[in-house]
Protein backbone atom coordinates (compact mmCIF):
# COMPACT_ATOMS: atom_id res chain seq x y z
CA UNK A 1 0.00 0.00 0.00
CA UNK A 2 1.33 3.22 -0.67
CA UNK A 3 -0.59 6.06 0.80
CA UNK A 4 -1.92 9.41 -0.45
CA UNK A 5 -4.46 11.09 1.62
CA UNK A 6 -6.15 14.09 -0.10
CA UNK A 7 -8.86 15.78 1.45
CA UNK A 8 -9.97 18.53 3.82
CA UNK A 9 -6.63 18.71 5.60
CA UNK A 10 -4.73 19.13 2.53
CA UNK A 11 -2.72 16.51 0.61
CA UNK A 12 0.60 14.20 2.41
CA UNK A 13 1.65 11.11 1.48
CA UNK A 14 4.64 8.93 2.15
CA UNK A 15 7.86 11.13 0.76
CA UNK A 16 9.64 8.97 -2.37
CA UNK A 17 6.41 7.38 -2.84
CA UNK A 18 3.05 8.47 -3.39
CA UNK A 19 3.75 11.97 -2.14
CA UNK A 20 6.55 13.26 -5.07
CA UNK A 21 7.96 16.49 -6.26
CA UNK A 22 5.56 16.51 -9.22
CA UNK A 23 2.60 16.02 -7.28
CA UNK A 24 4.00 19.20 -4.42
CA UNK A 25 4.30 21.30 -8.60
CA UNK A 26 1.53 20.86 -9.41
CA UNK A 27 -0.82 21.36 -6.00
CA UNK A 28 1.41 25.18 -5.51
CA UNK A 29 0.72 25.63 -9.43
CA UNK A 30 -3.06 24.54 -8.08
CA UNK A 31 -3.00 26.87 -4.89
CA UNK A 32 -1.38 29.69 -6.61
CA UNK A 33 -3.99 29.75 -9.27
CA UNK A 34 -6.79 29.29 -7.11
CA UNK A 35 -5.63 32.45 -4.90
CA UNK A 36 -5.18 34.53 -7.67
CA UNK A 37 -2.00 36.75 -7.82
CA UNK A 38 -0.36 37.79 -4.80
CA UNK A 39 2.13 37.39 -1.72
CA UNK A 40 1.27 33.57 -0.57
CA UNK A 41 3.29 32.81 2.63
CA UNK A 42 5.30 29.31 2.97
CA UNK A 43 7.07 27.64 6.18
CA UNK A 44 7.62 23.59 6.84
CA UNK A 45 8.31 21.37 9.56
CA UNK A 46 11.76 19.92 10.75
CA UNK A 47 11.02 16.60 8.62
CA UNK A 48 14.51 15.81 6.66
CA UNK A 49 12.05 16.16 3.57
CA UNK A 50 10.83 19.58 4.03
CA UNK A 51 13.79 21.82 1.96
CA UNK A 52 12.60 19.01 -0.96
CA UNK A 53 8.93 20.32 -0.55
CA UNK A 54 9.34 23.70 0.17
CA UNK A 55 11.67 24.43 -2.61
CA UNK A 56 8.89 22.35 -4.93
CA UNK A 57 6.37 24.71 -3.58
CA UNK A 58 8.12 27.79 -4.06
CA UNK A 59 8.71 26.74 -8.20
CA UNK A 60 5.09 26.05 -8.41
CA UNK A 61 3.98 29.46 -6.45
CA UNK A 62 6.49 31.61 -8.53
CA UNK A 63 5.37 30.00 -11.74
CA UNK A 64 2.17 31.26 -11.27
CA UNK A 65 3.36 34.67 -10.72
CA UNK A 66 2.96 34.59 -6.88
CA UNK A 67 5.44 36.28 -4.38
CA UNK A 68 6.81 34.19 -2.15
CA UNK A 69 7.34 34.91 1.34
CA UNK A 70 9.69 32.21 2.83
CA UNK A 71 9.14 31.46 6.56
CA UNK A 72 11.35 28.75 7.27
CA UNK A 73 11.03 26.10 10.02
CA UNK A 74 7.71 28.08 11.65
CA UNK A 75 4.59 26.17 13.35
CA UNK A 76 2.00 26.48 11.10
CA UNK A 77 -0.11 28.62 13.71
CA UNK A 78 2.36 31.08 13.55
CA UNK A 79 2.46 31.33 9.67
CA UNK A 80 -1.70 31.64 10.50
CA UNK A 81 -1.27 34.70 12.08
CA UNK A 82 1.19 36.15 9.64
CA UNK A 83 -0.93 35.71 6.57
CA UNK A 84 -2.96 39.11 7.52
CA UNK A 85 0.11 40.74 9.38
CA UNK A 86 2.16 40.42 6.31
CA UNK A 87 -0.64 41.68 3.76
CA UNK A 88 -0.55 37.57 2.42
CA UNK A 89 -3.22 36.42 0.10
CA UNK A 90 -2.61 33.26 1.80
CA UNK A 91 -0.01 30.55 2.88
CA UNK A 92 1.07 27.38 2.59
CA UNK A 93 2.64 25.39 5.64
CA UNK A 94 5.11 21.92 4.45
CA UNK A 95 4.03 19.69 7.23
CA UNK A 96 2.55 16.29 8.31
CA UNK A 97 1.71 17.07 11.59
CA UNK A 98 1.30 14.07 13.79
CA UNK A 99 2.43 11.72 11.36
CA UNK A 100 5.65 9.92 11.35
CA UNK A 101 9.11 11.31 9.91
CA UNK A 102 8.27 9.32 5.98
CA UNK A 103 5.16 11.60 5.35
CA UNK A 104 4.97 15.17 4.38
CA UNK A 105 2.09 16.98 3.34
CA UNK A 106 0.76 20.69 2.47
CA UNK A 107 -1.75 22.78 4.34
CA UNK A 108 -3.51 25.45 2.30
CA UNK A 109 -4.31 28.70 4.12
CA UNK A 110 -6.48 31.76 2.86
CA UNK A 111 -6.51 35.42 3.30
CA UNK A 112 -8.02 35.28 7.02
CA UNK A 113 -5.90 32.95 8.36
CA UNK A 114 -7.86 29.73 8.01
CA UNK A 115 -7.81 26.29 6.29
CA UNK A 116 -9.85 26.15 3.55
CA UNK A 117 -13.22 24.92 3.73
CA UNK A 118 -14.31 21.62 2.44
CA UNK A 119 -16.20 23.29 -0.41
CA UNK A 120 -12.87 25.42 -1.19
CA UNK A 121 -10.73 22.65 -0.97
CA UNK A 122 -12.74 20.77 -3.38
CA UNK A 123 -12.10 23.92 -6.00
CA UNK A 124 -8.68 23.83 -5.54
CA UNK A 125 -9.27 20.16 -6.20
CA UNK A 126 -10.84 20.70 -9.61
CA UNK A 127 -8.08 22.74 -10.44
CA UNK A 128 -5.21 21.01 -9.76
CA UNK A 129 -7.02 17.80 -11.55
CA UNK A 130 -7.77 19.88 -14.38
CA UNK A 131 -4.81 21.58 -15.01
CA UNK A 132 -5.90 24.68 -14.92
CA UNK A 133 -3.03 26.76 -13.55
CA UNK A 134 -2.33 30.07 -14.23
CA UNK A 135 1.35 30.57 -16.33
CA UNK A 136 3.33 33.64 -15.49
CA UNK A 137 5.31 34.55 -18.66
CA UNK A 138 9.67 34.90 -18.24
CA UNK A 139 9.12 39.21 -18.17
CA UNK A 140 6.29 38.54 -15.01
CA UNK A 141 7.72 35.79 -12.71
CA UNK A 142 8.83 37.15 -9.63
CA UNK A 143 12.58 36.92 -9.51
CA UNK A 144 13.54 36.46 -6.06
CA UNK A 145 11.90 35.02 -2.37
CA UNK A 146 11.47 37.15 0.31
CA UNK A 147 12.19 36.11 3.96
CA UNK A 148 10.63 37.07 6.94
CA UNK A 149 10.34 35.82 10.59
CA UNK A 150 7.04 35.05 12.17
CA UNK A 151 7.52 33.56 15.52
CA UNK A 152 8.13 36.90 16.77
CA UNK A 153 4.69 38.50 15.87
CA UNK A 154 2.95 35.29 17.09
CA UNK A 155 4.45 35.84 20.58
CA UNK A 156 3.15 39.44 20.45
CA UNK A 157 -0.36 38.18 19.74
CA UNK A 158 0.14 36.23 22.54
CA UNK A 159 1.53 38.32 25.07
CA UNK A 160 -1.51 40.63 24.33
CA UNK A 161 -4.42 38.07 24.87
CA UNK A 162 -3.11 36.97 28.48
CA UNK A 163 -2.45 38.15 31.28
CA UNK A 164 1.30 37.69 31.54
CA UNK A 165 2.57 39.23 34.65
CA UNK A 166 -0.05 36.65 36.41
CA UNK A 167 1.73 34.04 35.10
CA UNK A 168 5.81 35.18 36.26
CA UNK A 169 4.60 35.87 39.41
CA UNK A 170 3.61 32.14 40.10
CA UNK A 171 7.00 30.87 38.69
CA UNK A 172 5.93 28.03 37.35
CA UNK A 173 8.38 25.35 36.88
CA UNK A 174 7.64 23.90 33.50
CA UNK A 175 9.09 20.62 31.26
CA UNK A 176 8.39 20.54 27.57
CA UNK A 177 8.85 18.32 24.32
CA UNK A 178 9.22 20.05 21.07
CA UNK A 179 9.80 16.74 19.53
CA UNK A 180 12.34 18.66 17.67
CA UNK A 181 9.66 20.26 15.67
CA UNK A 182 9.19 24.32 14.60
CA UNK A 183 7.62 24.37 18.66
CA UNK A 184 11.28 24.27 19.64
CA UNK A 185 11.46 27.69 18.40
CA UNK A 186 8.20 29.05 19.42
CA UNK A 187 7.66 27.10 23.05
CA UNK A 188 10.98 27.78 25.18
CA UNK A 189 10.39 31.48 23.96
CA UNK A 190 6.92 31.88 24.87
CA UNK A 191 7.26 30.08 28.61
CA UNK A 192 10.18 31.85 29.31
CA UNK A 193 7.70 34.98 27.71
CA UNK A 194 5.63 33.48 31.30
CA UNK A 195 8.43 33.96 33.73
CA UNK A 196 8.69 29.85 33.94
CA UNK A 197 11.66 27.79 34.99
CA UNK A 198 11.75 25.88 31.97
CA UNK A 199 13.00 22.32 31.17
CA UNK A 200 13.13 21.93 27.57
CA UNK A 201 14.34 18.50 25.95
CA UNK A 202 14.14 17.97 22.21
CA UNK A 203 14.21 21.37 21.66
CA UNK A 204 17.19 21.07 18.41
CA UNK A 205 15.58 21.72 15.09
CA UNK A 206 18.10 19.80 13.22
CA UNK A 207 18.07 16.54 15.10
CA UNK A 208 15.31 13.68 14.18
CA UNK A 209 11.69 13.17 15.67
CA UNK A 210 12.69 11.28 19.30
CA UNK A 211 9.60 9.88 18.75
CA UNK A 212 6.19 9.58 17.06
CA UNK A 213 4.81 13.35 16.46
CA UNK A 214 1.28 12.32 17.82
CA UNK A 215 1.08 13.86 21.36
CA UNK A 216 -0.45 11.13 23.72
CA UNK A 217 0.47 9.15 27.21
CA UNK A 218 2.48 6.44 24.12
CA UNK A 219 4.62 9.38 23.47
CA UNK A 220 5.24 10.78 26.96
CA UNK A 221 7.91 9.13 28.48
CA UNK A 222 10.67 11.41 28.00
CA UNK A 223 8.68 14.52 29.45
CA UNK A 224 7.37 12.40 32.39
CA UNK A 225 10.91 11.75 33.34
CA UNK A 226 11.90 15.35 32.99
CA UNK A 227 8.33 16.42 35.24
CA UNK A 228 9.23 14.11 37.95
CA UNK A 229 13.11 14.67 38.14
CA UNK A 230 13.18 18.33 37.74
CA UNK A 231 9.66 18.66 39.93
CA UNK A 232 7.91 20.48 37.25
CA UNK A 233 4.49 21.49 37.85
CA UNK A 234 3.72 20.29 34.84
CA UNK A 235 4.89 18.82 31.66
CA UNK A 236 3.74 19.84 28.15
CA UNK A 237 4.47 17.65 24.66
CA UNK A 238 3.85 18.73 21.19
CA UNK A 239 2.89 17.52 17.81
CA UNK A 240 5.02 18.06 14.27
CA UNK A 241 3.39 21.34 13.45
CA UNK A 242 2.75 23.33 16.65
CA UNK A 243 -1.57 22.55 16.63
CA UNK A 244 -1.40 19.86 19.34
CA UNK A 245 -0.78 19.48 22.96
CA UNK A 246 -0.96 17.07 25.48
CA UNK A 247 -0.24 17.40 29.16
CA UNK A 248 1.60 15.54 31.90
CA UNK A 249 0.47 16.58 36.00
CA UNK A 250 2.88 17.29 38.37
CA UNK A 251 2.82 13.72 39.83
CA UNK A 252 4.08 12.54 35.97
CA UNK A 253 0.83 11.21 35.11
CA UNK A 254 0.99 11.46 31.14
CA UNK A 255 -2.72 12.79 30.51
CA UNK A 256 -4.88 11.75 27.35
CA UNK A 257 -5.00 14.17 24.52
CA UNK A 258 -8.27 13.74 25.43
CA UNK A 259 -8.22 15.62 28.20
CA UNK A 260 -6.72 19.16 26.67
CA UNK A 261 -10.42 20.23 25.60
CA UNK A 262 -12.40 19.35 28.51
CA UNK A 263 -9.71 21.95 30.54
CA UNK A 264 -9.34 24.29 28.01
CA UNK A 265 -13.18 24.32 28.04
CA UNK A 266 -13.64 24.77 31.96
CA UNK A 267 -10.96 27.69 32.06
CA UNK A 268 -12.64 29.50 29.17
CA UNK A 269 -16.39 29.38 30.37
CA UNK A 270 -15.10 30.18 34.22
CA UNK A 271 -14.57 33.51 32.29
CA UNK A 272 -17.42 33.55 30.02
CA UNK A 273 -20.59 31.88 28.80
CA UNK A 274 -21.12 30.94 25.90
CA UNK A 275 -20.92 28.01 22.94
CA UNK A 276 -17.63 25.07 22.91
CA UNK A 277 -17.23 23.92 19.11
CA UNK A 278 -15.97 20.67 18.94
CA UNK A 279 -16.36 17.31 16.51
CA UNK A 280 -18.38 14.67 17.07
CA UNK A 281 -16.17 12.01 18.29
CA UNK A 282 -14.62 14.35 20.94
CA UNK A 283 -15.25 12.91 24.72
CA UNK A 284 -18.19 13.27 26.20
CA UNK A 285 -16.04 15.14 29.20
CA UNK A 286 -16.87 18.74 26.85
CA UNK A 287 -20.08 18.16 27.10
CA UNK A 288 -20.60 17.59 31.00
CA UNK A 289 -18.21 20.53 31.21
CA UNK A 290 -20.47 22.83 28.95
CA UNK A 291 -23.68 21.66 31.07
CA UNK A 292 -22.06 22.78 34.37
CA UNK A 293 -22.17 26.69 33.01
CA UNK A 294 -25.25 25.99 30.88
CA UNK A 295 -23.32 26.51 28.16
CA UNK A 296 -24.61 24.95 24.56
CA UNK A 297 -22.15 22.47 22.48
CA UNK A 298 -22.00 22.51 18.38
CA UNK A 299 -20.70 19.34 17.10
CA UNK A 300 -18.90 18.85 13.55
CA UNK A 301 -17.60 16.70 11.70
CA UNK A 302 -13.66 15.74 12.13
CA UNK A 303 -11.42 18.75 11.08
CA UNK A 304 -10.00 21.37 12.09
CA UNK A 305 -12.09 23.52 9.07
CA UNK A 306 -15.37 22.49 10.33
CA UNK A 307 -14.32 23.87 14.16
CA UNK A 308 -12.95 26.98 12.52
CA UNK A 309 -15.97 27.71 10.69
CA UNK A 310 -18.46 27.12 13.40
CA UNK A 311 -16.37 29.05 16.08
CA UNK A 312 -16.95 32.01 13.63
CA UNK A 313 -20.90 31.05 13.00
CA UNK A 314 -21.44 30.92 17.00
CA UNK A 315 -18.88 33.47 18.87
CA UNK A 316 -17.48 30.72 20.53
CA UNK A 317 -15.46 30.97 23.90
CA UNK A 318 -13.78 27.55 22.63
CA UNK A 319 -13.30 25.26 20.25
CA UNK A 320 -10.93 22.16 19.60
CA UNK A 321 -10.97 18.10 19.04
CA UNK A 322 -10.00 15.32 20.86
CA UNK A 323 -6.21 15.24 19.77
CA UNK A 324 -5.08 17.79 21.81
CA UNK A 325 -5.73 20.10 19.36
CA UNK A 326 -7.54 23.71 21.01
CA UNK A 327 -8.48 26.78 19.28
CA UNK A 328 -8.25 30.05 21.94
CA UNK A 329 -10.71 32.48 19.65
CA UNK A 330 -9.07 35.51 21.46
CA UNK A 331 -6.08 34.52 19.79
CA UNK A 332 -7.30 33.00 16.41
CA UNK A 333 -10.03 30.66 15.26
CA UNK A 334 -7.38 27.66 14.69
CA UNK A 335 -5.89 25.36 16.39
CA UNK A 336 -2.87 26.82 18.59
CA UNK A 337 -1.04 24.96 20.96
CA UNK A 338 0.63 28.22 22.32
CA UNK A 339 -2.54 29.84 23.08
CA UNK A 340 -3.35 26.63 24.76
CA UNK A 341 -0.90 26.77 26.96
CA UNK A 342 -0.95 30.57 27.75
CA UNK A 343 -5.08 29.46 28.85
CA UNK A 344 -3.65 26.46 30.99
CA UNK A 345 -0.93 28.38 32.78
CA UNK A 346 -3.02 31.53 33.19
CA UNK A 347 -5.41 29.78 35.03
CA UNK A 348 -3.27 27.70 37.04
CA UNK A 349 -1.29 31.09 37.65
CA UNK A 350 -4.76 32.57 39.12
CA UNK A 351 -6.22 29.56 40.97
CA UNK A 352 -2.84 28.37 42.42
CA UNK A 353 -4.44 24.77 41.97
CA UNK A 354 -2.04 21.85 40.74
CA UNK A 355 -2.75 20.59 37.34
CA UNK A 356 -3.94 16.75 38.61
CA UNK A 357 -6.18 18.36 40.82
CA UNK A 358 -7.94 20.22 38.19
CA UNK A 359 -7.77 17.70 35.98
CA UNK A 360 -9.77 14.92 38.24
CA UNK A 361 -12.15 17.38 38.75
CA UNK A 362 -13.18 16.99 35.31
CA UNK A 363 -16.03 14.58 34.37
CA UNK A 364 -14.27 11.39 33.73
CA UNK A 365 -14.85 8.54 31.17
CA UNK A 366 -13.33 5.90 29.52
CA UNK A 367 -12.49 5.94 26.15
CA UNK A 368 -10.59 3.50 23.32
CA UNK A 369 -9.15 4.57 20.15
CA UNK A 370 -8.25 1.90 17.46
CA UNK A 371 -6.60 2.25 14.13
CA UNK A 372 -8.22 -0.20 11.37
CA UNK A 373 -5.16 -0.54 8.67
CA UNK A 374 -7.24 -0.73 5.59
CA UNK A 375 -6.63 -0.74 1.56
CA UNK A 376 -7.56 2.53 0.46
CA UNK A 377 -9.49 1.00 -2.47
CA UNK A 378 -11.95 -0.22 0.15
CA UNK A 379 -11.88 2.19 2.82
CA UNK A 380 -15.54 3.47 1.89
CA UNK A 381 -17.23 0.35 0.83
CA UNK A 382 -16.03 -0.97 4.97
CA UNK A 383 -17.43 2.00 6.14
CA UNK A 384 -20.46 1.12 4.12
CA UNK A 385 -20.90 -2.52 5.12
CA UNK A 386 -20.53 -1.28 8.70
CA UNK A 387 -23.13 1.13 8.40
CA UNK A 388 -25.68 -1.15 6.59
CA UNK A 389 -25.22 -3.66 9.88
CA UNK A 390 -25.59 -1.10 12.05
CA UNK A 391 -29.13 0.23 10.51
CA UNK A 392 -30.17 -3.48 10.51
CA UNK A 393 -29.32 -4.24 14.15
CA UNK A 394 -31.26 -1.33 14.84
CA UNK A 395 -29.39 -0.63 17.73
CA UNK A 396 -28.14 2.57 19.47
CA UNK A 397 -29.17 6.61 17.65
CA UNK A 398 -27.32 6.59 14.97
CA UNK A 399 -25.25 9.91 13.19
CA UNK A 400 -24.10 9.43 10.01
CA UNK A 401 -22.89 13.22 9.65
CA UNK A 402 -19.17 11.78 9.57
CA UNK A 403 -18.72 8.45 9.22
CA UNK A 404 -20.99 6.38 11.81
CA UNK A 405 -21.35 7.21 14.97
CA UNK A 406 -23.52 5.01 17.40
CA UNK A 407 -25.17 6.23 20.50
CA UNK A 408 -26.17 4.22 23.68
CA UNK A 409 -28.07 5.58 26.92
CA UNK A 410 -24.49 4.63 28.49
CA UNK A 411 -21.96 4.96 25.62
CA UNK A 412 -21.26 5.35 21.81
CA UNK A 413 -18.93 3.69 19.21
CA UNK A 414 -17.41 6.05 16.24
CA UNK A 415 -16.27 4.43 13.36
CA UNK A 416 -14.82 6.61 10.21
CA UNK A 417 -12.74 7.05 7.75
CA UNK A 418 -9.13 8.82 8.83
CA UNK A 419 -8.38 11.78 6.88
CA UNK A 420 -4.69 11.82 7.29
CA UNK A 421 -3.91 7.88 6.78
CA UNK A 422 -5.07 5.04 4.69
CA UNK A 423 -6.84 3.19 8.09
CA UNK A 424 -10.55 3.68 9.24
CA UNK A 425 -10.81 4.67 12.80
CA UNK A 426 -12.59 3.02 15.62
CA UNK A 427 -13.42 5.02 18.93
CA UNK A 428 -15.14 4.27 21.76
CA UNK A 429 -16.32 5.48 24.92
CA UNK A 430 -18.40 5.14 28.12
CA UNK A 431 -18.70 5.14 31.77
CA UNK A 432 -16.54 2.01 32.65
CA UNK A 433 -14.40 -0.07 31.32
CA UNK A 434 -15.80 -3.25 30.60
CA UNK A 435 -18.52 -1.54 29.26
CA UNK A 436 -16.01 0.69 26.95
CA UNK A 437 -14.21 -3.17 25.78
CA UNK A 438 -17.81 -4.37 24.86
CA UNK A 439 -18.61 -1.66 22.68
CA UNK A 440 -15.38 -2.77 20.85
CA UNK A 441 -16.36 -5.97 20.55
CA UNK A 442 -19.61 -5.11 19.35
CA UNK A 443 -18.01 -2.70 16.54
CA UNK A 444 -15.65 -5.44 15.44
CA UNK A 445 -18.35 -7.86 15.45
CA UNK A 446 -19.98 -5.60 12.61
CA UNK A 447 -17.21 -4.67 10.86
CA UNK A 448 -15.86 -7.92 10.24
CA UNK A 449 -19.25 -8.76 8.14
Amino acid sequence: MKPLKIGIGGVRGVVGETFTPDLVVGFAQAFGSYLGRGRILVCRDTRPSGPMVAAAVTAGLLATGNEVVDLGICPTPSLQLAVKWLGAVGGLSVTAGHNPAPWNALKFVRADGLYLTAAQAEELLDIYHQGRFEKATWDTMPTRVEHAEAIGHHLEILRAAFDVERVRARRLRVAVDCCNGPCSLLSPRWLEELGCEVLAINDDPAGPFPHTPEPKPETAMQVRAVVKAGRADLGLLHDGDGERVSLVDETGRALSEEVTLPLAADIALRERIGPVVTNVCTTVAVDRVAARYGAAVVKTPVGQPFISEAILDHRAVIGGEGNGSVAVPRVQATHDSAATIGLILSHLAACGRPLSELVDALPQAVMIKEHVPIEPNVIYTALQDFRDAVQEGAEGQADLSDGVKVTFPDGWVHVRASNTESMLRLIVEADGAARASELVDWAHDRLRR
